[in-house]
């Protein structure tokens, strides 16, 4: 987590909404992001996805089997989806997220019948660090 926490103080320092995420296989980071949904201008380009796509490429599949995604916010529904649809084995989140959030909150993707695959759910992990940077961001904003 703290690799993604990382990636989230880079995405502050952005300008970006401070969210990261890594993937990670048998220990080893295979691909890191932060959110980049301005630099894009790309609604999609939330932090989960842009490490899927990456750990994609570099393995040349759809599928991340036995993969574990590490992100410092509770992933929104577009995001659960993409989790499910590349099969990652372990989702582990910091912050939980009662607007936005699709895991523990809101639609709670994964406990849905039609969805397909639900990754083993571990939350709270450095809640307070990843919650204490989206705050003050946003604090930031407001000022």
């Amino acid at each position: 987590m703290k690799a993604a926490l990382a990636e989230a103080r880079a995405a502050a320092a952005r300008g970006e909404v401070p969210v990261g995420a890594v993937i990670v296989k048998d220990g080893e980071i295979v691909a890191r992001a932060g959110n980049r949904t301005l630099e894009d201008r790309d609604p999609t380009a939330h932090a989960e996805l842009l490490a899927i796509r990456t750990a994609a490429a570099e393995l040349g599949s759809e599928r991340l089997t036995g993969f574990d995604l590490y992100v410092t916010l509770e992933p929104c529904a577009m995001c659960a989806a993409a989790i499910s649809f590349a099969r990652i084995r372990r989702l582990y989140f910091g912050a939980g997220d009662a607007k936005m959030g699709a895991v523990e909150h809101g639609p709670r993707f994964f406990s849905q019948a039609t969805c397909h695959h639900a990754p083993e759910v571990y939350s709270g992990i450095a809640e307070t660090e990843a919650s204490r940077l989206l705050k003050a961001f946003f604090a930031d904003r407001r000022n």
